[in-house]
C-alpha cells in the first residue's frame, strides 16, 4: 500500500493568475504528486494549493513550489486581509494513507531543513513538527507578521529552526508545519460589520475573548498572575475564528480553522455559528469552503441534517453530499462542485484508470459482451450483489418513509444505512475483480531468463492467483451479509415492496454462487492446495447459507403476495 500525504502550501499571492501558474506548473512537473486544488483569494491576496502524493515525491513538489515563491513573489508589495509572513506563508504536510503522524513529522523537518538551507529563507516549525513547545501554534510563529520580522529575528528565542536570522526581505519567513487535516470554512452573515462578525467569531473559537472588568468591550482587561490576559472559552473545541469583511463579496464573514474535525465537524461548527449570530439579531446567510474537504466530513453533514428532519440515512453519498451543501449554503457565493472540493473525489478523478461501475448499464453490458476477457463472471457478481443490496436498500428506505409509519423511521435508516456500506463495498469488488486479473496477467508477463527471474515469476503468479481466489470469495461474504438486511425487509418492510426484496434475494444468492465458481477455478491453479482448500471448504459453506436463506426469503415474499 502507498504511503500518500497531503501538502497544503499557501502562497501570498492571489490575484496575478500568472505567478499562481508558474508556483502550480513546480508541482505538476513532479511525477507520483497529483495537484488536487488551487484556490486564490482576492480580498485576501493568498492561493491556498492542496497536493497529495507519495511522500518523498511531495516533499521535492512543496520545495520547487517554495523555491518558484520566493523567487516570483515580492512580499515588500504584498498586502492582504489575511495574516502572512512570507512569500511561502506556511506549507503543512498532513497524513493522508498509510503513514503516520510521526513519520510526517520527519518528512516536515526534512523539507523544512532544506528550505532554510537551499533557499536562504527562515524557516518555523509547527503543529506537531514544532520543535520548542511555544511553535505548536501557528499563530505565535506568525506574531508580528512580515512586517515584525527583522525584530523577531533580534530576538533569541525567536531565531528561526532553519535558515538565516535574518530577514529575507524579498521571500520574508515560512512556516512548515505537519497536522492533522484542517477544514478552513467560512460563514456568510447578512451583516457588513466586521465588530459585529469578530463578536461572533469570539463567542465560538475555542480560545475565546479576553475577560473584562465591568464593560466587555471597554472594561479593563483581567491579567492572571503571570501578567497575561485572562480569557473566557469559546463553545467550539479545536476551532479557530476571526471576523472580517469579504469586498468582493460585500459581506461579513466568520473565517473558522476547524484543526480536527472529529471535535468539531463543519455542520456542528455552522449551526452554532447560526445559534451565536440569531442572539446578536444577524442572520447566517450561507457558507464557503476554502480548500479541499474529506468526503466523510460531508457524509457526516448530511447525515446531520437528515436526522434533524427525521429521514432516513440511508441513501447514497451524492445525496447525502447535497443535503449537506444545501442546508450550510455552501452554493451561496459560487458553485460547490463535489468533483472539485472532495479531496477523495479529487484523487478518483487525477486516477486515469477506466472504471467499470463509471459506465452506464448499457456501457457495462457491452463491455461485459466484447472480445475481452475482462469484465468477466467475477465483476458481473459483484455487481449482481451490489444490486441486491440496493434493491433490500430501497425497500427500508421506501419504509422509513411510509405514511403512518413515522415511529419506526430509525429502524428503517439504519438498515438503509447497512445497505448502502454492502452496495459500496461490492461495487468497489466490481472493478477489484478485473484488477486481481490483470495482475496474473503481468504475473505472467515478468522475465524467465535466469533461474532468479523464473523464481520471481512464480511467486508472483502464486501470489496473484491468491489474490483472484481472494476476491470473489469476499464477493460471497459481503452478498451474504446483504441477506440479513433483504429478509428484515421482507418481513418488516411496506409490503407493497416485498417483491423487490425478493428480487434481491435472488440476486444475491446468484452473487454468491456465480462467485464460488471463481474460487473454485482459480483454486484449482495454485500451489499452495491447504489455501485453495480452505477456501473451497468455506465458500462452499457460503453458498448453502446463501441458498438457505434466499428460500427462506422467498417463502416470506409468497406469503406476503398471496396473504396466507
Amino acid at each position: 500500500m502507498k504511503k500518500l500525504i497531503e501538502c497544503v502550501p499557501n502562497f501570498s499571492e492571489g490575484v496575478d493568475m500568472q505567478i499562481i501558474k508558474q508556483i502550480t506548473d513546480q508541482i505538476e512537473s513532479v511525477e507520483g504528486v497529483s495537484l488536487l486544488d488551487v484556490d486564490p483569494g482576492v480580498a485576501t491576496n493568498r492561493t491556498v494549493v492542496t497536493m497529495v502524493g507519495t511522500p518523498d515525491e511531495v516533499i521535492e513538489a512543496a520545495f520547487l513550489a517554495v523555491k518558484k515563491a520566493s523567487e516570483i513573489i515580492d512580499m515588500r508589495k504584498h498586502k492582504g486581509e489575511h495574516p502572512r509572513m512570507g512569500a511561502t506563508d506556511v506549507c503543512p504536510l498532513i497524513p493522508v494513507a498509510n503513514i503516520t503522524m510521526e513519520e510526517t513529522v520527519e518528512y516536515a523537518r526534512k523539507l523544512a531543513e532544506r528550505i532554510g538551507n537551499e533557499l536562504d529563507v527562515s524557516v518555523y516549525c509547527y503543529e506537531n513538527a514544532a520543535l520548542k513547545p511555544e511553535r505548536r501554534n501557528l499563530a505565535n510563529c506568525r506574531a508580528g507578521e512580515y512586517e515584525g520580522l527583522a525584530e523577531k529575528f533580534s530576538k533569541p528565542e525567536w531565531k528561526p529552526d532553519f535558515g538565516p536570522a535574518k530577514l529575507n526581505a524579498k521571500a520574508g519567513a515560512t512556516a512548515v508545519g505537519a497536522r492533522d487535516f484542517l477544514v478552513a470554512f467560512n460563514v456568510n452573515l447578512n451583516t457588513t460589520s466586521t465588530r459585529r462578525a469578530n463578536s461572533i467569531a469570539f463567542d465560538v473559537r475555542e480560545r475565546g475573548r479576553v475577560k473584562r472588568e465591568g464593560n466587555p468591550i471597554t472594561g479593563k482587561i483581567v491579567k492572571d498572575e503571570n501578567g497575561s490576559p485572562v480569557h473566557i472559552p469559546g463553545s467550539l473545541k479545536a476551532v479557530k475564528a476571526i471576523g472580517w469583511f469579504i469586498e468582493e463579496y460585500g459581506v461579513a464573514q466568520i473565517s473558522m480553522n476547524l484543526t480536527n474535525v472529529s471535535i468539531t465537524p463543519v455542520h456542528i461548527a455552522f449551526d452554532e455559528v447560526c445559534r451565536k449570530a440569531d442572539a446578536r439579531g444577524i442572520r447566517v446567510t450561507g457558507s464557503e469552503l476554502v480548500g479541499l474537504i474529506p468526503l466523510k466530513a460531508m457524509i457526516d453533514a448530511g447525515k446531520y441534517f437528515l436526522t434533524k428532519q427525521q429521514r432516513s440515512l440511508g441513501v447514497d453519498d451524492a445525496e447525502l453530499i447535497k443535503i449537506a451543501i444545501k442546508s450550510m449554503g455552501l452554493d451561496e457565493l459560487k458553485p460547490f462542485v463535489p468533483e472539485e472540493k472532495i479531496i477523495e473525489y479529487k484523487m478518483a478523478a487525477a486516477d486515469k484508470q477506466r472504471l467499470l461501475v463509471k459506465m452506464t448499464a448499457t456501457g457495462f453490458a457491452n463491455e461485459t459482451a466484447s472480445e475481452t476477457p475482462t469484465p468477466g463472471g467475477g465483476s458481473v457478481s459483484a455487481y449482481l450483489g451490489a444490486l441486491g443490496a440496493s434493491l433490500g436498500t430501497m425497500v427500508a428506505n421506501l419504509s422509513a418513509h411510509k405514511r403512518g409509519w413515522d415511529e419506526r423511521w430509525e429502524f428503517f435508516s439504519e438498515w438503509a444505512e447497512k445497505g448502502q456500506i454492502i452496495k459500496d463495498r461490492l461495487l468497489y469488488l466490481v472493478d477489484e475483480d478485473t484488477r486481481a486479473y490483470n495482475k496474473i496477467i503481468d504475473a505472467f508477463g515478468l522475465p524467465k531468463k535466469t533461474e532468479a527471474d523464473k523464481a520471481v515469476r512464480k511467486q508472483a503468479i502464486e501470489d496473484a492467483s491468491k489474490y483472484a481466489i481472494e476476491i470473489p470469495f469476499k464477493v460471497m461474504e459481503v452478498s451474504l451479509q446483504s441477506m440479513d438486511l433483504i429478509e428484515a425487509m421482507a418481513k418488516e418492510g411496506n409490503p407493497n415492496s416485498v417483491s423487490d426484496a425478493g428480487v434481491g434475494a435472488v440476486c444475491a444468492r446468484a452473487a454468491v454462487m456465480g462467485s464460488y465458481l471463481n474460487v473454485q477455478i482459480n483454486a484449482a491453479g495454485i500451489d499452495d492446495k491447504a489455501f485453495a482448500k480452505k477456501k473451497v471448504e468455506a465458500g462452499e459453506k457460503i453458498m448453502a447459507a446463501a441458498i438457505e436463506r434466499e428460500q427462506l426469503v422467498l417463502k416470506q415474499v409468497y406469503k406476503v403476495i398471496n396473504k396466507d
